[in-house]
């Protein structure tokens, strides 16, 4: 009591002390991250906009639970989900704002009336089952709470609202021309004739040319949008394994194989060694499965489909009382006990149902009375017993269920997971019974078209881990690799080691995937530290993997890709640009004749050639080739064409123009489905010339 006393009095100065360590922590924190100059509070800024971080964080939160079509998502994945509508939206809003684009109420109600969560809603619905804008309204009076709910979804009403007058107004502007279709008739239609002389680039062998860096950063820089990069990190990495030692496995083997026979053990509360029952002898089954498996014991019947699929045939056979194994399921080591058989334990249905007007779960395909649905159902019970290989058909073409696309199969199912009628009639009736059930969603006409036996299997099974011992080794490995690595060369330290070093991953700042282990978003965030450097070594504990011993190999900065990035999409088109110029300096020439024996190849005949189809015979598809020969006079000869194959010299021998039409609506036609898709191209447009600033690196 006296030193609890002693505390009391001294607690004023503990929480005294207590604050000023934690100033201290703050004052020290500071002064590491360079002063009380603190990290931008926005996570980005799209044209000048900036994103407040906490309102990007809770939408990012909500995407995260919210998941995309019921999948989970990650954080960083909901983070450049969210960030990209945020681009789209502040974007698409300086659209609307510099067209006085304005969304009224009957905009924003056409709106609500789409959305099926509320256009769908009975709530909000006429005797019709049409949404009512009157009835709308007046919940919302009569519920001041909810009306407060639904300010957010006017916002995205607005928005949306906005964005479909928006989109109408680029699709109503960008139609397809009569002069246009015609054009598109003369492309296909105009036909050239040609001689020319081609030399393919395959004349001239790769060792024949110098290609440098210089070459293809040139390309680039004439290409320089189709080049841009975002910045990259390449990381290489080794995987050091924690997985169980061959004295690790043969520890639990020896375990398990030792349950089948039992064991004597010395209580040390009665001094008396006991006998414990073997795996086979055991009376109480369940308890033993408890105590001595990672796996707890499962009551229910398994068909042979349920079972481990390298197994099943053996554990399926097993007769009652019998065991088998061990055997390894997965990374863990069984033995199983065969505890009882039950036949027709899950089945396979299927069924046609007829519903009527008053059940609301079910969406009709006609409008009918319960009597009117009863003689139809019974009309259909007769002609499946009649003819029960047309139940397939009969299901697609009036099931009121969505079997009906699988022709009413259900698939298979356990007792008990139908309603009680359907479950009844499936489980009491042999396989090819079709009978006639009603329920509180109908009326089913039931085919019963298949029935599994399961088993009941009591199975021991202990997992294979790595051991303490293991796993102190592993660690030690590990370290011991890193700082060997740090300032070495990071391939000959990890061959000493009996390790493979990775190829480098190209990491951009918002990736989390890392090569082959998976989300490891902070090997990612470590590689775009500032105080991390190129070759900077570092060891990461992965969970159920073990250690990656990273290091940082480059900094690819912003701006053009990289020569190493962009070479196997570039590479053979600045090879041929550099054997271009060998071919063209020997297409000399007054005559065809004479620039074809120069290149020891011959002259060639291109015959009613049309820009849409430039197909040149024995050579391939060459517009840039076929279009020079249409803007050639006759018998005139052209300059070196570099093409796709090759460098050509055409010349013109007669070009034969269309027939004029009076109309061209098939060809306008072709065009504008084109048209028609220049909304989808908006975002990726205005995106292309905004300012956009990212900081969401700070932040995750």
């Amino acid at each position: 009591m006296a030193v609890l006393q002693k505390i009391r009095n001294r607690s004023g100065l503990l929480l005294l002390a207590i604050g000023f360590a934690l100033f201290a922590f703050i004052i020290g924190e500071a002064i590491q991250s360079g002063g009380f100059n603190s990290p931008s509070h926005n996570v980005g800024s799209i044209n000048g906009k900036d994103i407040v971080f906490e309102d990007f964080r809770l939408k990012a939160a909500n995407a995260e639970k919210n998941g995309q079509q019921g999948q989970q998502m990650t954080t960083i994945q909901a983070a450049n989900q969210v960030w990209e509508q945020e681009i789209a939206i502040a974007l698409l809003s300086e659209e609307f704002e510099k067209l006085g684009i304005r969304a009224g109420e009957q905009h924003i109600m056409e709106n609500f009336k789409n959305d099926p969560n509320i256009g769908q809603n009975p709530s909000f619905q006429n005797e019709a089952g049409k949404f009512d804008v009157k009835k709308f309204k007046e919940f919302f009076k009569a519920n001041p709470e909810q009306a407060k709910l639904l300010k957010d979804r006017e916002k995205d009403a607005i928005l949306n609202s906005k964005y479909q007058i928006y989109n109408s107004l680029v699709k109503g502007g960008m139609y397809t021309t009569d002069a246009e279709g015609k054009f598109k008739y003369e492309l296909e239609t105009n036909k050239v004739s040609f001689d020319f002389v081609s030399v393919p680039f395959s004349s001239i062998k790769d060792s024949d040319i110098k290609v440098t860096d210089e070459d293809y950063i040139n390309y680039m820089k004439k290409h320089e949008k189709r080049f841009k990069s975002d910045g990259t990190r390449e990381i290489e990495y080794v995987i050091i394994d924690d997985k169980p030692s061959a004295q690790d496995e043969k520890e639990v083997k020896d375990r398990v194989n030792g349950l089948l026979i039992g064991s004597v053990v010395y209580n040390k509360d009665t001094g008396k060694n006991d006998t414990l029952p073997g795996f086979k002898s055991a009376t109480n089954i369940s308890d033993f499965v408890a105590q001595n498996s990672d796996v707890p014991f499962d009551s229910i019947y398994k068909t042979k489909q349920e079972l481990p699929a390298e197994h099943a045939e053996q554990l399926f056979a097993l007769p009652v009382g019998e065991i088998y194994g061990p055997y390894m399921n997965g990374k863990d080591y069984c033995i199983s006990k065969a505890m009882g058989r039950k036949s027709g334990a899950k089945a396979k249905a299927s069924h046609i149902l007829i519903s009527w007007e008053g059940i609301d779960r079910v969406q009709k395909k006609e409008k009918r009375t319960k009597e009117e649905a009863q003689a139809k159902a019974q009309s259909l019970l007769a002609q499946a017993q009649s003819n029960p290989g047309n139940f397939m058909m009969l299901a697609m073409m009036n099931s009121d269920d969505s079997s009906a696309q699988q022709g009413g199969d259900l698939g298979y199912f356990g007792p008990d997971q139908m309603v009680k009628p359907f479950n009844d009639f499936v489980f009491n009736n042999p396989i090819g019974k079709i009978g006639l059930v009603e329920s509180e969603f109908g009326f089913h006409v039931i085919n019963v078209t298949d029935k599994q036996d399961a088993i009941l299997l009591a199975t021991v099974a202990q997992r294979i881990n790595p051991s303490d011992a293991t796993t102190n080794s592993v660690y030690a490995k590990a370290t011991k690799f890193e700082m060997d690595a740090n300032g070495a060369d990071f391939a000959a330290v990890a061959k000493k080691a009996g390790l493979t070093v990775n190829p480098a991953i190209k990491a951009k700042p918002m990736d989390e995937n890392f090569g082959n282990v998976g989300n490891q978003r902070q090997i990612v965030k470590w590689a775009y530290t500032d105080d991390t450097n190129v070759g900077d070594v570092k060891r990461f504990e992965i969970v159920n993997v073990g250690h990656v011993v990273a290091k940082l190999t480059k900094i690819n900065k912003e701006g053009l890709m990289t020569v190493d990035e962009a070479k196997p999409m570039i590479e053979m088109i600045v090879k041929n640009q550099k054997k271009a110029e060998k071919i063209v300096a020997k297409m000399k020439g007054s005559s065809l004749e004479a620039i074809a024996k120069a290149n020891a190849v011959a002259v060639q005949q291109g015959t009613d050639l049309t820009i849409e189809n430039a197909m040149i015979p024995n050579v391939g598809m060459e517009p840039k080739v076929v279009g020079t020969a249409f803007g050639l006079a006759a018998n005139k000869i052209s300059s070196p064409i570099e093409g796709n194959a090759g460098v050509y010299v055409v010349k013109a021998k007669s070009v034969v123009k269309a027939p004029k039409i009076a109309k061209h609506d098939a060809y306008v036609n072709k065009l504008a489905p084109m048209a028609q898709q220049a909304a989808s191209r908006i975002i990726p447009a205005l995106k292309a010339n905004a300012k956009i600033e990212d900081n969401r690196l700070e932040f995750y």
